[in-house]
């Protein structure tokens, strides 16, 4: 899984009035959980930008001033309500050796013939929790619909890796091709069109045999 580094400057002070202070000045507080304490910064609020506005998921170095750096993931995330700023994030550190959980997305490639056929792709899962040492964590679970027909479904099952552990039940649906008005009419034209040409041969059939008899 690709990282980004934040920059950060550990907080000695904590409480309200310290951290009004720190978003007035365009700064976000956070804590990192997980080690022996923890431990409380502040960085810029541009410096999340590539961790929180996109669809991709990171690992995080925290580069403090005093030179030390923590391994982390993002944990939890508050906005406020009004403005969408971040008000607050929580990060929990990773270890080489410790496993962790976090949100996967799961990625959609491949063209469903199902699809091309008139169904509907409807995803039900589009990201799911994954257990592994930090270094085998997916940046993505890969969603091949390329032999999906209509009526096909995907489960986690399907997603499995050497690796890694997903965390929901092996059954659950990740997607699937439904049928749709289109693709059902389809069929029910391409039916009705084979019928008339059988019923088509065998008038033919009778006309050819009516003057033998005569």
């Amino acid at each position: 899984m690709k990282s980004i580094t934040i920059n950060g400057s550990q907080r000695e002070i904590v409480g309200k009035k310290a951290t009004k202070a720190l978003r007035n000045a365009g700064q976000v507080p956070c804590v990192v959980y997980g080690g022996e304490k923890a431990i409380h910064f502040s960085a810029e609020s541009k410096a999340f930008q590539h961790l929180v506005y996109t669809p991709d998921v990171h690992t995080v170095v925290i580069a403090l001033e005093d030179g030390n750096k923590i391994e982390a993931i993002l944990q939890d995330i508050q906005f406020h309500p009004v403005t969408d700023n971040i008000l607050h994030i929580d990060f929990y550190q990773i270890f080489d050796d410790k496993e962790v959980s976090m949100e996967i997305p799961v990625r959609i490639t491949g063209s469903s013939p199902g699809v091309r056929n008139g169904g509907t792709l409807r995803i039900v899962n589009r990201s799911l929790r994954v257990k592994a040492l930090p270094k085998n964590l997916p940046d993505f679970l890969n969603a091949d619909i390329s032999e999906m027909k209509i009526g096909a479904i995907m489960t986690v099952a399907d997603l499995s890796g050497e690796n890694y552990t997903i965390l929901q039940e092996a059954k659950r649906v990740v997607c699937q091709v439904r049928t749709s008005r289109v693709a059902v009419e389809d069929e029910v034209e391409e039916e009705e069109e084979g019928a008339e040409g059988e019923e088509g041969a065998a008038e033919g059939e009778e006309g050819a045999e009516a003057p033998a008899e005569a």
